[in-house]
């Protein structure tokens, strides 16, 4: 009886992964597509819905119950339902102010901004928010894919489905300009970005997680064949840097900080997980082959010592929960 339960809870729990692959990849899919105009608000109401399966998908698999219901006299619970009899599940909301949401802070604002802004549009009609909150959009895409690699595996992950948006024409400089100022944006959009960007912390404004920004520039070589990128990026000291406009994301190169066994341990000890030592941070990357080269998830410097990338911390924190460090 417990093995046919138990199938069936995974049973829900894959659909809901795929649900929510397939409407995350309809977003992206249908935002960039040259022939629709009412894109913005596609990609709003379609991305909402996969992180409310994805999230649900999450809660199903630690055994958090994502319905809506009260506590009756006995004890039991006694679910609230639809006017058809469908009993209520969380909302995204609802899911990300939960105190076991696995999201950080920056991914969270990311989407109530995008139900914020879902909340100004469905009752009327608007215009020309492209633009303005695209880089919420990206944001919103990474953060789905890195969560769903992180927390199922690559299965579920569109980063093989899609490749970078093409357009004909480059912007002149007075659409860059009308671009910057957001001068077409309706009223009620427009006060609602700045009233929800000044409320956040600049940690979290600044975040790739919350926007992802980026400065494109025309690229031109000196000789034929030289390769030509479509992305350049530019020195964070370098004069065309100095002109950038705070709205936009300077890309420095630099190393990628790395971590010794010992300090993620002493990491995660800080955090709360006070019983995980070495023992059980081997477990952890031998669990998940986290050495294997293919996974990205540190380096080997000199003949022996290897160093961890902080991509790998959140799979050692989700081993401290699993396992109740």
């Amino acid at each position: 009886m417990v093995k046919k339960r138990n199938r069936k809870v995974g049973s829900i729990k894959n659909e809901l992964l795929q649900k929510a692959k397939e409407a995350m990849l309809s977003a992206v899919q249908i935002y960039n597509n040259p022939s629709i105009q009412f894109k913005s608000e596609t990609y709003i109401v379609l991305s909402i819905i996969a992180w409310t399966y994805l999230l649900h998908a999450y809660y199903r698999k630690e055994k958090i119950d994502y319905s809506y219901f009260k506590k009756t006299a006995g004890g039991r619970k006694s679910y609230d339902r639809t006017k058809y009899g469908a009993i209520k599940h969380w909302e995204l909301e609802r899911c990300l102010d939960e105190k076991k949401c696995p999201l950080q802070d920056d991914v969270k604002q990311n989407l109530k901004f995008l139900i914020g802004i879902r909340h100004e549009i469905e009752h009327q009609m608007t215009s020309k928010i492209d633009n303005a909150i695209s880089g919420k959009f990206q944001a919103c895409c990474i953060n789905f894919d890195r969560f769903v690699i992180t927390e199922f595996g690559s299965k579920y992950s569109i980063r093989d489905h899609l490749s970078v948006s093409l357009q004909f024409s480059s912007l002149s400089e007075p659409q860059i300009k009308q671009l910057q100022e957001m001068t077409d944006l309706p009223k009620n959009i427009e006060s609602y970005i700045k009233d929800f960007d000044e409320n956040l912390s600049d940690s979290i404004y600044k975040s790739p997680s919350y926007s992802y920004r980026v400065f494109f520039v025309e690229k031109t070589v000196n000789h034929k064949g030289q390769a030509d990128q479509v992305i350049s990026f530019i020195a964070a000291d370098s004069p065309e840097a100095e002109d950038l406009n705070k709205t936009y994301c300077v890309i420095k190169e630099q190393e990628r900080k790395k971590y010794l066994p010992k300090q993620i341990v002493k990491m995660m000890q800080d955090e709360g997980f006070k019983k995980l030592n070495m023992h059980h941070f081997v477990r952890c990357w031998k669990e998940i082959d986290g050495k294997n080269p293919k996974n990205k998830f540190g380096v080997m410097i000199g003949d022996s010592t290897w160093y961890w990338y902080e991509s790998f911390i959140p799979y050692v924190r989700k081993y401290c929960q699993k396992n109740g460090l």
